[in-house]
């Protein structure tokens, strides 16, 4: 069932983000303008790292994105429910925790995608990296995420794993429109309730880090014109 929102018409993501034009520059084994525009996007603003801390987890997570049908899509994950996870059932990006094996936090997110939703990420593309954020609820384990940007083949299609309920392609002009702004109620164990913003995507709610990740990359793709594909 979608998760349970109300509909304000909140100035979510600081209030309509104004289109500027970008010069899309056509990058080696990109067919999509769109996706280059992105990619130049992203190398002119480099990312903010969290500082290295001692005994800081550590996390990556993949806005996998692809061209299908004329229209940019981003991949989006509903996680299953499991006891003493903070993150059970919510909206989410394919990604997880770092693991003593990997190569580096761009491994982290390169494994937990092809373990959770199947998509090999290095068959396609790193566009670039955003913004390392945190969690802001004392309620969250303390942990630093990295998220990935990545460009993928048209066709490729998630094969869940037991981890994930679910898992949808979501257009990212559709993620901008007033409509989708919403609020997601966090009923809390005191019987409480919290209002989170939130966006809706196809009936579900996106909120919490998962939102300020992509409200971060959806500001990022409005600010570079969409040309469309030169494929």
């Amino acid at each position: 069932m979608p998760d349970r929102t109300r509909r304000d018409n909140l100035s979510a993501r600081g209030g309509q983000v104004a289109a500027r034009s970008y010069a899309a520059r056509t990058t080696s084994g990109l067919t999509d303008a769109r996706i280059a525009a992105i990619e130049a996007a992203l190398a002119s603003r480099p990312p903010i790292l969290a500082p290295a801390a001692p005994g800081m987890a550590r996390a990556a997570v993949a806005l996998l994105l692809r061209a299908h049908r004329g229209r940019l899509e981003l991949l989006l994950i509903r996680r299953a429910e499991r006891e003493g996870d903070p993150w059970s059932g919510h909206m989410a990006l394919p990604g997880g925790r770092a693991q003593a094996g990997d190569d580096g936090i761009q491994h982290t997110a390169a494994r937990e995608t092809l373990e959770e939703v199947g998509i090999d990420v290095t068959r396609g593309r790193l566009l670039g990296q955003l913004d390392d954020l945190a969690p802001r609820s004392a309620r969250i384990p303390s942990i630093v995420v990295s998220p990935f940007v990545y460009h993928v083949a048209d066709d490729a299609e998630p094969r869940p794993n037991h981890e994930v309920q679910l898992a949808l392609w979501i257009a990212l002009d559709d993620l901008l429109r007033p409509d989708t702004v919403t609020e997601y109620l966090h009923e809390l164990a005191d019987g409480a309730t919290l209002a989170f913003p939130a966006f809706d995507a196809g009936g579900y709610a996106v909120w919490g880090m998962t939102h300020r990740i992509v409200t971060g990359f959806l500001e990022l793709y409005a600010q570079t014109e969409s040309p469309g594909s030169t494929s």
